[in-house]
């Protein structure tokens, strides 16, 4: 949905600003995702493979963001949103998984205790969104989850095909069902806020993912 930057802020819906959000501070904009793609990159597929290990290391463990999110939720709208949305991230899990699998070793780079201090800092982070006890703040990190998984998948199937397996087909909720539910669980000024946080912190985890990415390829570069 497109927003147009000129508008009131006061006239944005919350779910416009989170759809906003997710455009303007997800990993479509950051330069590494882009240059994975493009395979622009001195080694890419070094690279990729690397992208590939580190997404695994943040979302490949069991349970999902998603699913926690789901298990401490109250039962209602939101809570069978998050049950559907649970399902479907969980197929990408295990796509995740078997793709770590083939396409190789996770390479060779240096500062490997950096990157897994990192990792599981990271890793905490999305813990404790996922288990907030803060009205949204579990819901807003999952919408943002899957609204930044799309470009995130598009890495994860170019990785596939080098490595000569099928990616299945993605089945993640659309951008109409996170629409609704985030106007159904923002009625609130503190939910709204919630869930704001929630969807802000979980795409500079995102972020930080990238920004690891890319400093491991250049430490790659001479090594």
């Amino acid at each position: 949905m497109a927003i147009n930057r000129s508008v009131d802020r006061a006239a944005v819906s919350v779910a416009e600003a989170h759809l906003a959000r997710v455009a303007a501070d997800g990993s479509s904009r950051h330069r590494h995702l882009n240059a994975l793609l493009e395979a622009s990159s001195l080694n890419p597929a070094r690279d990729l493979a690397d992208a590939v290990h580190l997404l695994c290391g943040l979302h490949g463990n069991q349970p999902s963001l998603v699913e926690h999110a789901y298990q401490n939720a109250p039962k209602g709208p939101s809570s069978d949103w998050l049950a559907r949305a649970a399902e479907a991230f969980e197929r990408e899990r295990l796509f995740l998984v078997r793709l770590t699998s083939a396409v190789g070793p996770l390479p060779s780079t240096p500062g490997a205790a950096e990157t897994e201090a990192t990792m599981n800092a990271q890793r905490n982070a999305l813990e404790i969104l996922a288990t907030s006890e803060r009205r949204g703040c579990a819901l807003g990190a999952a919408a943002a989850l899957v609204g930044d998984w799309w470009p995130i998948r598009r890495i994860l199937d170019r990785a596939a095909s080098r490595a000569g397996i099928d990616s299945p087909a993605p089945a993640l909720p659309d951008e109409a069902s996170i629409v609704a539910v985030i106007e159904g669980a923002s009625d609130t000024p503190a939910s709204q806020r919630a869930l704001g946080f929630g969807g802000e912190q979980l795409l500079l985890q995102h972020r930080g993912l990238f920004d690891l990415l890319e400093a491991r390829s250049e430490a790659r570069k001479d090594y």
